[in-house]
């Protein structure tokens, strides 16, 4: 493609720049694109009317020319021009919803080349209810097809910097509007059958709809990956949203899809792998490996859909090998989130319990008599082994009364070794400790019957000694040398490593 100098503006909704406005109109009339902010996503314009500005859009884009593009007016009364045999559900519907992120599907006019509706008959119009949207609509003509300004198969973009990153040298203006509101494309109705048929699911949802028509009914293909059919919207036969990275979407119980990612992550970052993980508010915190990035909250789905193609965009940028993304719920606008994730991924989906059923332990927890010394040296020393498994590694005391710090002869030889318990604290074994995830290994075979005996329903309750079939005992080094504390992390040294040998082992006959 040849490159040329790209016009960046930035321009104010409250106090537009008219000379901007202007030859951004210009260079629309000419033939030429500008890529310009609506609520949804950014836009790539080109005069609708137009079929050799038609081509440079799909040129520019990469896009493949049966793809068709959506026209957006600023005035209702422009509809006619373009669009015919308009019915009176459609007049319901853009009443209640015009201007807004709803794209609807009629039977074109002559006026409208083929090569703005990819070939096809039909024609796909919205009226955006961005003001700057509106502006470039009119100063460029009226008619102005506007796909998501971004290299085809590409996230799309939600800023202006998204933009040029794609485009800066081969289209001719960028307008510079901030970021944008929704994060997701336009919801697509399909006008011309009975009833009217979702194509693309967005923020105006199927309840909304059905409000105002009755029932509106949604397209069976829309997850399907290549139906083989030509497409009728934009974004239903070829892969979109996709960032460069291998993306696949972890389907389950939250618990289990949290379980699942952290497997994953753990074992490929291991093999020295650049992993990404999709997460939200609620579930951030869980994850100890990867790039971990908040989509945003569960409470508010509307955030996750604004925040979507930023984060797959930064995965970009983090040059990640693979990207693990929770699943969301269905219903509302989580639709339209699931249906742009799971173009992104080429519907590459995994359950959780795949992943989930192949780990018999997630948890290993190290009980002494008071968690200051054996307990938590053995935790340290067992993080610090090569497991093939991610676990949550900890300790616990029989009888712990406040949350005293780690022995300070354990923590100098701890640290004589490169290793620190600067951050442990004494804590108290208690009934959920014991759930069927933890293995759970004493010092003593007093302790182990301790646990046993007093809490009901246990299950994975060993001695180390007994678990790794080894007869030597760690006894407590309390009131003993520095030499004795020395000689006993040697010992624990030696158990642990025969520990993660047989973790491994079982690891790999699961």
């Amino acid at each position: 493609m040849k490159f040329m100098k790209t016009l960046i503006e930035k321009i104010d909704r409250h106090q537009m720049d008219e000379a901007v406005l202007a030859k951004a109109g210009e260079i629309l009339k000419n033939g030429g694109l500008v890529a310009f902010p609506t609520e949804t996503v950014y836009g790539l314009g080109a005069n609708a009317l137009d079929e050799n500005a038609a081509m440079k859009t799909y040129a520019a884009k990469g896009r493949p020319s049966d793809n068709p593009l959506i026209i957006h007016i600023a005035d209702v009364e422009d509809l006619p021009i373009v669009a015919r045999n308009i019915s009176d559900k459609a007049k319901q519907i853009i009443e209640r919803f015009w201007p807004g992120p709803l794209t609807l599907i009629f039977e074109k006019q002559y006026i409208v080349p083929f090569g703005t509706t990819g070939g096809l008959s039909t024609v796909a119009v919205r009226m955006p209810t961005d003001e700057i949207a509106k502006a470039v609509i009119r100063a460029g003509g009226g008619y102005i097809s506007a796909p998501s300004a971004n290299t085809s198969g590409r996230p799309s973009p939600t800023s202006a910097q998204h933009v040029a990153d794609d485009f800066d040298g081969k289209i001719d203006m960028i307008i510079d509007g901030g970021n944008v509101d929704i994060g997701l494309e336009s919801t697509i109705l399909d006008m011309t059958v009975e009833p009217p048929m979702i194509l693309r699911p967005g923020a105006i949802t199927r309840e909304m709809l059905e409000e105002v028509v009755g029932e509106v009914t949604v397209d069976v293909t829309l997850l399907v990956e290549d139906s083989g059919e030509a497409p009728k919207a934009p974004g239903m036969k070829y892969r979109h949203y996709a960032p460069k990275a291998e993306l696949i979407i972890v389907e389950g119980e939250t618990d289990d899809v949290i379980k699942a990612i952290r497997q994953i992550a753990y074992e490929q970052t291991r093999l020295g792998l650049k992993v990404g993980i999709i997460a939200t508010s609620e579930t951030e915190s869980f994850y100890s490996n990867g790039i971990v990035k908040n989509i945003g909250t569960r409470n508010n789905e509307n955030s996750i859909a604004k925040n979507l193609y930023r984060v797959l965009r930064e995965f970009d940028e983090d040059d990640v090998s693979y990207i693990y993304s929770e699943s969301f719920e269905s219903g509302g606008i989580g639709d339209a989130i699931m249906n742009r994730l799971n173009k992104a991924a080429g519907h590459r989906v995994i359950q959780a319990t795949d992943i989930t059923d192949l780990q018999k332990y997630r948890r290993v927890l190290f009980v002494s008599q008071s968690d200051n010394c054996r307990g938590p040296m053995a935790a340290e020393i067992l993080r610090n082994e090569s497991l093939n498994q991610e676990y949550v590694i900890g300790s616990r005391g029989m009888v712990v009364l406040f949350p005293e710090p780690a022995n300070q002869k354990a923590e100098a030889i701890m640290r004589s070794r490169q290793m620190t318990l600067a951050e442990h604290e004494a804590t108290q074994l208690c009934e959920a400790d014991l759930d069927e995830d933890t293995l759970v290994l004493t010092f003593e075979e007093a302790q182990k019957w301790k646990i046993v005996s007093h809490y009901e329903n246990v299950k994975h309750v060993y001695t180390l000694g007994e678990y790794i079939d080894d007869e030597r005992v760690v006894e407590s080094s309390h009131g003993q040398p520095l030499q004795v504390y020395g000689e006993r992390f040697e010992l624990l040294r030696e158990l642990i490593q025969k520990l993660a040998e047989r973790l491994n082992e079982e690891a790999k006959n699961i």
